[in-house]
């Protein structure tokens, strides 16, 4: 991670609010070590554009709008169990991307009850897979963290109307969903709920009265991905037009076999596209490969994230508004309730960031060059040419 100062010239140089350069994220596998590395090589910024106001009634209001208000009873209490920091952690995120959506969920019963073999059952059909089972107790895995939510609801709802409290908790891990209701009940006691983690915090549903849910249904959120080259025109006035079909071919093949992604109103030779995924955290990496490839064929995109087309591109088109001295390279998205946006800096960006990071002497001598060639130029009554000082300091610090 980078220093305050590398932040500050950052934020000087784009008008945007960076959080992190590269990321914390420690991988434990090939995927997550060749995202790490490209995340710490392209030197990749996550910038804060609209901040998020992370509150225990924003958690409650996302989850709700994320579970289905129909997939929730109408008595529940929601616990905070430990509070969420009031800040994004990037490392998270990139969790997040990475690792996927899929959680692991734990069922615990108090005791042996036919009610775990109906469990599997409607686990299994929503497409949960079952990790271990006992006379008592379930592990299983689901594909989204808020499917394991829901899904959980539904089966406290069974157990209470048959008098048996069944108390459940979501976690990356198995292990860790089973740390989470032990948590869960020490903190909240034996009561029927569900524990689980939004942004950094850990809350609770707590069921106090029986219900029955009338059928309980994943919420259809959409979530679209679109891109747009930037300055198309001039890539193709540069590399031509066969560059440019087969840049994008290559990021649509991406999208299509690595990021489950459909793309809608593709037209061979155009530089745009949308294309719609299963779960926003596909959206974001494949938004994030295709900045990384653009860059690594010389072109840049602006990309915008949303749950329809038009929210989608009108993100995109934000990239636009800013005002950096030349467009950004973004994938930008909503995170909680505020709006963030990854950036591929270019070649000239990572350059100014390693002088910053790691050669500073190198820095303060090309600053002191530019002040005693300005100074020099001012004095034999040339000043105007100043400016050849800054060209050949950059062109130093670029090729040295």
């Amino acid at each position: 991670m980078v220093s305050s100062l590398t932040k500050s010239v950052i934020k000087f140089t784009s008008k945007l609010n960076p959080i992190s350069v590269g990321t914390k994220f420690f991988p434990t596998n090939s995927l997550e070590t060749e995202y790490v590395e490209l995340f710490n090589y392209t030197q990749t910024i996550l910038f804060e554009i609209e901040k998020a106001e992370i509150t225990s009634d924003t958690i409650l209001e996302n989850l709700v709008r994320d579970v289905g208000a129909e997939n929730l009873p109408k008595d529940y209490t929601f616990h905070e169990l430990k509070p969420a920091e009031n800040k994004i952690e990037e490392y998270a995120l990139v969790s997040n991307i990475v690792m996927g959506s899929d959680r692991y969920f734990y069922i615990e019963l108090p005791y042996p009850s036919r009610l775990i073999n109906i469990f599997v059952k409607i686990i299994e059909n929503e497409r949960g897979e079952i990790v271990e089972k006992t006379a008592t107790e379930l592990v299983a895995k689901m594909l989204s963290k808020n499917d394991a939510i829901r899904v959980a609801i539904e089966l406290i709802g069974i157990g209470l109307s048959e008098g048996v409290q069944v108390i459940s908790a979501v976690g990356m891990t198995g292990a860790a969903s089973i740390e989470r209701a032990i948590h869960y009940t020490q903190s909240v006691g034996s009561f029927p709920g569900i524990a689980f983690t939004k942004l950094g915090g850990e809350y609770a549903l707590v069921f106090d009265s029986p219900f029955l849910l009338e059928e309980s249904r994943p919420v259809d959120l959409e979530n679209y991905l679109f891109i747009d080259l930037i300055d198309s025109t001039k890539f193709i006035s540069k590399n031509g037009r066969n560059q440019l079909v087969e840049l994008m071919t290559g990021i649509k093949n991406f999208i299509e076999t690595e990021c489950d992604g459909e793309l809608e109103g593709y037209r061979e030779g155009g530089d745009d596209f949308i294309a719609r995924f299963p779960s926003k955290d596909l959206a974001i990496r494949a938004g994030l490969d295709a900045a990384w490839f653009a860059l690594d064929n010389g072109a840049k995109i602006r990309a915008g994230i949303g749950r329809s087309r038009r929210e989608a591109g009108e993100r995109a088109q934000m990239v636009d508004d800013l005002k950096s001295s030349s467009p950004l390279s973004l994938v930008i998205f909503e995170l909680a309730n505020g709006l963030y946006a990854y950036n591929i800096p270019s070649e000239f960006s990572r350059t100014l960031i390693n002088l910053v990071e790691n050669e500073k002497a190198k820095l303060i001598g090309i600053f002191i060059f530019v002040f005693l060639f300005a100074y020099l130029m001012s004095v034999i009554g040339l000043g105007v040419f100043s400016f050849v000082g800054v060209i050949i300091a950059l062109v130093y610090a670029i090729i040295i």
